[in-house]
């Protein structure tokens, strides 16, 4: 399976010609491009959302339990239907009150949350969960809580997980280590493959190509999983790229004991 987390960059006209109107089409064809299995994306309003599924008919936009509002940047799944299945789904916010509507606490200056859903391989009959967020990106305390509660859901639920998203932080980070603990069961595909961390790993590059801050885009799994491959896609259309991230993806199998 190919799994890709992308964040999408907002919609906000003062990116001028890097806005959301002239990048769209890019953010299709990388899609289409690459044909992962599963896409994660960040900062994506409810439009852009469904823009994108009218434009990738071999997916299916996972949303089931949503407070459709266009003011805000959901963490969304894309689940290819060629193989897979999504049996089950939900989301909640990142706060001490997740089912709470824009609820947020800390220091977090917005509020958060993660997309999941449960997924069949009809390849193998085996199930999965997978998991997508974009944790805060100004609170330390608020991104370590959020953390928290991404590793507390993933072990009340046995069985295999993928995990995706915007971190916003480094691999050396407390974010990190609280996802990856061994309690928690998660490695992160970088890592797994023995990649080292670097100015060219850095996944965001503010539409210019160059890499900046940090690798804070991650595709963690369970040991059910093996990573065959990993990249950051770097492409660009006539030196345009279709976000200020890199999407970052991975290619994973079922490990022969899972």
């Amino acid at each position: 399976m190919r799994i890709m987390t992308f964040n999408l960059r907002f919609e906000n006209d003062r990116d001028g010609e890097n806005s959301w109107a002239y990048r769209r089409e890019l953010v299709v064809e990388i899609i289409a491009r690459y044909r992962p299995h599963i896409v994660g994306t960040q900062e994506g309003r409810w439009s852009m959302l469904t823009y994108l599924a009218e434009r990738l008919p071999g997916y299916v936009l996972h949303a089931p339990s949503r407070v459709i509002d266009d003011t805000c940047q959901y963490p969304t799944l894309f689940v290819s239907t060629e193989g897979l299945t999504v049996e089950d789904g939900g989301e909640f916010w990142l706060s001490k009150t997740p089912q709470m509507h824009r609820s947020l606490d800390w220091d977090s200056a917005f509020p958060r949350m993660m997309s999941w859903a449960r997924v069949q391989d009809r390849r193998t009959g085996r199930r999965f969960w997978v998991s997508v967020t974009h944790l805060d990106h100004m609170g330390v305390e608020a991104r370590r809580r959020q953390a928290e509660i991404l590793a507390q859901w993933v072990r009340d639920r046995a069985g295999a997980h993928v995990v995706l998203g915007d971190f916003n932080d480094a691999p050396d980070s407390a974010v990190h280590r609280v996802l990856t603990d061994p309690g928690v069961g998660l490695s992160d595909t970088w890592v797994l493959l023995g990649r080292t961390d670097g100015p060219e790993s850095h996944t965001h590059h503010g539409f210019t190509g160059v890499p900046q801050a940090t690798r804070m885009d991650w595709i963690l799994v369970s040991p059910h999983f093996r990573v065959q491959e990993a990249a950051i896609v770097r492409d660009s259309f006539q030196d345009r790229y279709p976000s200020d991230h890199f999407p970052y993806m991975a290619d994973i199998h079922w490990a022969s004991h899972a």
